[in-house]
Parts: C-alpha cells; sequence; structure tokens
C-alpha cells in the first residue's frame, strides 16, 4: 500500500509537470508553476486580434469582486465566484452545459472580516480533484468529475479574523495554502496539506520562534548568510509577534527541479509602525522553502519595519535570466512597495531591485552594496517615513498608496520578447497612524487613509507597463484612467491581454504597446485572463465583476472617502463607468 501510495502522488505531480505544458489547458491559476501566465497558442495574433468576437458568456449569480480565473481541464472548465464561493464545472462539448455545482453554506459572519471585498482567487486542480479555499478558511477537495466532496479540513479561525481569499496551489503529494487577515492581528503562515486525505504535513509561521516559522540558524540564508538563532524574535517587542500579521494570501510558485516553494508574506499588524519597533521579520518576505519538509532555505525582507501596508505576497516569476552577463535561475517579483526585484531563485541572491513606477517616493533606492550594512535595504526618505513622523501625524504625499504600485493583480512573461507585462496601480496617498488595541476578531489596523492619483502624472490611478527584470528598466508604458486590477496574459501571438476597471478586455502589441482590440463587458474586470484551446480553435476568457480594495466603494456600498482602508475616494467615480455583475466572456475569433 505504501509503494502504491508513493507512486500515485508522484504521478500527481508529473501529471501537473506534464499538463501545464500543454497549452489547449488552463490547469493553474497563473498558467504553470513559474506563474508565467504566457500562452504558447498563436491562432489569435497581432494580425487578427482586432477581430475577436464573444463567442459565449455565462452568469456567475454572484455579485461582489471576481477575482483569478477559470481552469480548463480537457473538455470541462471550472468557474469560481466570490462569496458565497460557488464552483460550477461546466462542459464545453456541451454549450458549457452545468455538469456540477458546488455552494457551500457558510456563516455569513465571514463577509465583516474580509478586509478588501469577498473576492476569491480560484480553484486548484490535481489528482483528479479540484481545490478551493472558501472564504471561512476550509479547504475543500472536491471530485473534478462529479463534484462530491472528498475531504474537508479547517485552515484558520474566522473569529479571529482569520479568512480565506487565496489560491491553493497543488505541487507533489501536498495542496499549499496560505492565510487572509493581515488587518486582524492575525499571525500568518503557510500550509501544506497531504492530497490523499486532507492530513496536515507541515505548517510554517511568519514570526515567532525558529521552530514555528522553519527556520534553520545555521542554514537558512538572508542575503547569502545564515539568518541566526531568533532571527525573528530579535525584531519584535516582547510578545508583540504573536500579532505579528504577515498574511499569505498571495500567490505561489514552484519550481520542481529545485523542490522549491516560493510565496510572500504581507504587512505587521498593526499599521501603526511606533507600536511595533524592529524589522518585524519576517512579515514583507520572500520564502524559497524545500516543498517536502517545509524548511526554509532562504530569505529575503523587502520593507523591513513596514510604515505603508506595502505586503509582499504578489507572484514570484520563475524565469532563467541572464542578469550582468550570467545567466541565472532567476525569481521576478514586481512588489507592492514599487520596486520591481530579480533575485536568483536557487540562493536567494538579490540581483535587480529597481522602481518601476517613477512616482515611488518613499525610498531612493535598494542598497546593492554587499559590503554596505545597508544592503539589501531600502533606504527610507524621512519626510515619507510614518514612523519618524509618528502617530497622529498625517504623513502626505506618500507613491505609492497602501495598495502599491500593483497588488495581487498578476503580471505575465513572454520569452519571445524576454519582457514581463504589468499591471499596476498609479496611486499616492496620505496616512496618519494612530494608537489601537487589539481584540480578536475586531480590526487591528490604527491608520486612517486616503488615496489620488500621482501628481504630476497624466491624472490617472494606473499604468500598463513592459518591463526589463535583467536590467530594471521600463519598455513601454500604458496610462490608464483606473488601476489595471487585471491579470495579463501573454500569448505566442504576440498579443498581450489586460481588463481595465471601467470593463474593458484590451489586447495590445507585445513589442511596442500598440492597442490593438477592446471590448466592454458588462462590469469592471478584476479577474485574471486566460486562454484554451477547444476542438483546435483558441478562446479569450476572463470575468468581470467589480470590486476588490479598489472597488470596494462599489462592491460594498460604500461612500466616505477614507473608508474602504482608503480607497473609496480615490476610485468614487468608478460608478460613471461601471456596475455590479458577475459574468465570465469567453471570446475567439469569428469561423
Amino acid at each position: 500500500m505504501v509503494a502504491v501510495t508513493t507512486s500515485s502522488f508522484a504521478y500527481a505531480n508529473d501529471e501537473l509537470v506534464k499538463m501545464q505544458e500543454n497549452p489547449k489547458n488552463w490547469v493553474m491559476q497563473l498558467g504553470d508553476y513559474s506563474s508565467t501566465r504566457y500562452s504558447k497558442l498563436d491562432e489569435i495574433n497581432k494580425s487578427n486580434v482586432g477581430n475577436l468576437q464573444v463567442a459565449w458568456t455565462f452568469s456567475t449569480g454572484v455579485l461582489r469582486g471576481h477575482e483569478g480565473g477559470p481552469l480548463v481541464i480537457g473538455d470541462i472548465m471550472y468557474v469560481h465566484t466570490p462569496f458565497p464561493n460557488k464552483v460550477f464545472a461546466l462542459d464545453l462539448n456541451d454549450n458549457g452545459r452545468i455538469i456540477w455545482k458546488y455552494e457551500p453554506k457558510q456563516d455569513p459572519d465571514v463577509i465583516p472580516v474580509m478586509c478588501c471585498d469577498t473576492v476569491n482567487r480560484g480553484v486548484a486542480y490535481g489528482n483528479g480533484m479540484i481545490f478551493l479555499h472558501q472564504a471561512d478558511t476550509t479547504l475543500v477537495a472536491l471530485d473534478a468529475k462529479t463534484g462530491e466532496v472528498k475531504w474537508k479540513v479547517q485552515n484558520g479561525d474566522a473569529s479571529k479574523g482569520e479568512t480565506g481569499t487565496s489560491a491553493p496551489m497543488v505541487a507533489g503529494d501536498k495542496v499549499l495554502v496560505g492565510i487572509s487577515g493581515g488587518e486582524f492581528g492575525i499571525q500568518g503562515h503557510m500550509t501544506a496539506y497531504n492530497i490523499a486525505d486532507g492530513s496536515m504535513a507541515w505548517r510554517a509561521y511568519t514570526s515567532g520562534p525558529d521552530d514555528k516559522i522553519m527556520l534553520d540558524p545555521e542554514k537558512t540564508t538572508y542575503l547569502g548568510k545564515p539568518v541566526g538563532k531568533d532571527s525573528s524574535l530579535k525584531t519584535w517587542e516582547g510578545d508583540q509577534w504573536k500579532l505579528g500579521g504577515g498574511a499569505t494570501w498571495g500567490w505561489l510558485s514552484y519550481d520542481p527541479e529545485l523542490n522549491l516553494v516560493y510565496y510572500g508574506s504581507g504587512n505587521p499588524g498593526t499599521w501603526n509602525p511606533t507600536q511595533r519597533p524592529g524589522d518585524n521579520r519576517w512579515s514583507m518576505t520572500i520564502f524559497a522553502r524545500d516543498l517536502d519538509t517545509g524548511m526554509a532555505k532562504w530569505v529575503y525582507q523587502m520593507t523591513p519595519h513596514d510604515e505603508w501596508d506595502y505586503d509582499g505576497v504578489n507572484e514570484m516569476m520563475l524565469v532563467d535570466m541572464d542578469v550582468d552577463g550570467k545567466t541565472h535561475k532567476a525569481l521576478v517579483h514586481p512588489d507592492r512597495n514599487g520596486f520591481a526585484y530579480t533575485l536568483d531563485r536557487e540562493t536567494g541572491e538579490l540581483l535587480v531591485a529597481k522602481k518601476y513606477d517613477p512616482a515611488v517616493n518613499w525610498a531612493t533606492e535598494v542598497v546593492m552594496d554587499p559590503s554596505s550594512d545597508q544592503y539589501g535595504r531600502p533606504q527610507v526618505v524621512s519626510d515619507y517615513s510614518t514612523d519618524q513622523n509618528g502617530p497622529d501625524v498625517n504623513t502626505q504625499g506618500v507613491c505609492p498608496a497602501a495598495l502599491g504600485t500593483k497588488d495581487q493583480q498578476p503580471s505575465s512573461y513572454s520569452p519571445k520578447t524576454g519582457l514581463f507585462y504589468i499591471p499596476t496601480n498609479h496611486v499616492c496617498m496620505d496616512y496618519e497612524p494612530f494608537q489601537v488595541s487589539y481584540t480578536a476578531g475586531q480590526p487591528y489596523v490604527g491608520a486612517t487613509l486616503s488615496m489620488f492619483p500621482a501628481p504630476n502624472s497624466h491624472g490617472g490611478l494606473g499604468n500598463f507597463i513592459a518591463w526589463d527584470a535583467s536590467k530594471g528598466e521600463i519598455k513601454w508604458s500604458i496610462p490608464e484612467p483606473f488601476s489595471v486590477w487585471s491579470g495579463a496574459l501573454a500569448t505566442a501571438g504576440d498579443v498581450v491581454f489586460y481588463g481595465t476597471l471601467e470593463g474593458y478586455l484590451k489586447a495590445v502589441d507585445a513589442e511596442t504597446g500598440k492597442e490593438l482590440y477592446r471590448f466592454k463587458t458588462p462590469s469592471g474586470i478584476i479577474g485574471n485572463v486566460t486562454s484554451y484551446e477547444h476542438d483546435g480553435k483558441q478562446y479569450i476568457a476572463v470575468y468581470s465583476g467589480i470590486g476588490g480594495w479598489a472597488g470596494i466603494g462599489l462592491a460594498a456600498g460604500l461612500t466616505e472617502g477614507t473608508e474602504g482602508l482608503g480607497a473609496v475616494g480615490a476610485y468614487r467615480s468608478l460608478s460613471s463607468y461601471t456596475n455590479l455583475g458577475g459574468q465570465l466572456t469567453v471570446f475567439a475569433l469569428p469561423d
């Protein structure tokens, strides 16, 4: 039995490695283990993309923000929704007929503790099952053919502010899933569950004692040096680490050859930095962990002692590239803090750290000199330091705003151009921290924010850019009136797709950024564009359904400018361009 079980789940890993190579499928939320969101399909290309038409649509029956995207496994498409987190299996051979529907029964009391809308970033597939991380933190395994519940497990405690918004990832014999709730004083963690029965294989916390974080003081490295004993505890005052935040609600990547899993941690609690002196490790950190054991091989903290809510949870794109004449197994990460990082994913060596929005002003640079005691650290500008200015002082004109130069909306990469295509926010803020006390299940924020377009610029709230990660340079930039909150898709047809908050699906030339196509869907797009092939025909699919942090005012009916953690005022005019909705729209070339 042991031999059979081991073989079965080794196959599960091999199955996904093989399936991600088949562009007919869209088998993972970010397209592949490398999180490149690249489609090898080229029927739709820059010479004919202007002829795209709507092929079919599907209403999810749910309003609020639709993040993530559908999966396509063979002849079945799997569609998910925000709370109540329905999952539909649609038959692509029969006009999208609903094969099965799963609708969990969840306590609606979880809704008020979901910080930035009731979003869910998608389901995962592996070993004949669909995995859903529900808002109430239940991880459920569904039979991919029937929708039958195979097992379920509780990943957190919603009464303490822990919620589930992230997409799981299947790798080897495990399902990995993080936790949301950084604004509620939770202690973030990443957990691996065994596919077979949902039992816990390992859980690694963001902060605390070494054994809980799963760090080896001598073998785990930070910029090439051992982290040392109590590397987290030494950077918190007293037991503040127990309310340390460091939520893990973003995306995961995996390198099968190195057997390393990559993900980032979020903001430390509270948003008032004067209440938590120190670097607050390991919040705002990239982790590289061994899939089998959970032990961290290396870590890199991007924003020590965060003062602005610059969560480090954005995607980690794994691409081999040359940097300064040397080939690296690289990891590219455009962070919330406005710097895009290129690291060696095997060693954690820092290769590039450059601003990918010229408006970024809270720091001048990241020090790249290994001999400096500031190596790898951003150089904070005093005028924009909410810690140095102190509580009850309104620090004005900080760029980017708390929602970052980009939030969770994933980038894409084209091996044909060697460029990364990044959806960005072009937003700044005023930030006033205040003293806050902790009560379990209540917001533990401690700051009032207002947001606005970056000054002395094009007047809009977003750009869509092409980025050279080996040099740290913007190759071209498309200004947008609102943040680009949709995940991008690059294709072998030399076309890059993205969606806008007004609801447009746009297609642009991968080399130049020239717009080639646009179509306005029924609601704002915060979902991720995907592509698949069925019956020899290429399709483009995207959710529309306004919401998420940028669209929280519309989604939740908020009106005060500082509500929605500061976003409502900046995006107030969205209501003139779109409305609530919940729809999948699928595009194809005419027959």
